[in-house]
């Protein structure tokens, strides 16, 4: 049995659900019942969550067998483009992802991306061997106060894991990175300029309070804040501008060192609001419910949609 997101159920024909966006990745999750206490994360050992949650996605069970043959024609019909596994860490989790890994690309023949917790290169460099496309590493606290608080462990080795590992392996190395937290936004950003120098991807998502954790009653990020995060990232990773032209007072970021003319007509399309991480992640509704505030749009912004989003950013650095 393999837990599958409840979009990518949607588009394989495992149910009959109807959403407004569907994943462009197939999206799986491997074990459950973490070894792992991450106080934001559903399948945290500690967790009281209702069982097959990841975030705020159901992911029902179903069996491989059923799964993979609808993998196949979703690929070849180009309903999804890429597979990504969320691997959850239990006793003999390397082996089971190994395993299904190997089984996927036998069967369907689609890119492939990992999120999955490695503690050495050694590990990062095997599990590149067995053909993975990307390998995700999820840092996603922003400072080692808030990695120690919140994952347990060291940040720092964490964050030169990833180092070592973009730079031995270009461009397939990721990472996640969760706002939200209790960082300010200029600690956000200059982390994020700091990945994206060191080559590592960025998949930026916003903090999602999920009841029976830990951190179940925190609120998500204001939404202001957030698109102003966003838009730093936008600029860094497509060489816009460097991290030393950004602005910052209290914390908060006030100034991205562009003339507003030339501001605006960089973000007019919208593409800065849109899910980021690997090739061909949108990643629906990860961080969004139907109706509510949509932090990463998981497709193109409608003109609408994009002259929304800049006036609440311009409106905000104005303040």
């Amino acid at each position: 049995m393999l837990r599958v997101s409840a979009g990518t159920a949607t588009v394989l024909g495992l149910n009959r659900n109807k959403t407004a966006a569907l994943p462009t990745t197939a999206y799986f999750m491997q074990g459950e019942h973490c070894l792992m206490n991450c106080a934001f994360c559903a399948q945290a050992r500690s967790s009281r969550s209702r069982e097959g949650l990841l975030s705020r996605v159901v992911w029902p069970q179903y069996a491989e067998e059923e799964i993979l043959p609808r993998l196949f024609r979703a690929g070849r019909e180009g309903l999804v483009r890429r597979a990504c596994i969320q691997v959850v860490r239990t006793k003999d989790y390397k082996s089971e992802t190994r395993r299904l890994v190997s089984t996927i690309q036998s069967v369907a023949g689609l890119p492939l991306c990992l999120s999955i917790n490695l503690s050495t290169l050694e590990e990062v460099l095997e599990v590149a061997g067995w053909g993975v496309d990307v390998i995700g590493l999820p840092l996603d606290a922003a400072t080692p106060g808030l990695y120690r608080s919140i994952k347990g462990g060291s940040w720092e080795r964490s964050l030169a894991l990833l180092e070592k590992g973009a730079r031995l392996l270009p461009g397939r190395v990721g990472t996640h990175l969760i706002i939200g937290l209790g960082e300010s936004e200029e600690e956000a950003v200059q982390l994020l300029a700091h990945l994206v120098q060191s080559g590592v991807q960025v998949g930026l998502f916003a903090f999602t309070p999920i009841k029976g954790t830990p951190l179940g009653d925190r609120p998500q990020p204001a939404p202001d804040s957030y698109r102003r995060i966003q838009v730093a990232h936008y600029l860094l990773r497509e060489r816009l501008v460097g991290a030393d032209r950004f602005s910052f007072r209290g914390g908060r970021l006030v100034d991205f060192g562009l003339p507003f003319a030339e501001l605006q007509k960089l973000l007019a399309s919208g593409e800065a609001f849109r899910t980021t991480g690997c090739p061909d992640c949108n990643r629906p509704y990860y961080n969004e419910r139907p109706g509510g505030v949509i932090y990463n749009y998981p497709r193109p912004l409608t003109r609408d949609e994009a002259e929304r989003e800049l006036s609440l950013l311009f409106h905000s650095l104005s303040e």
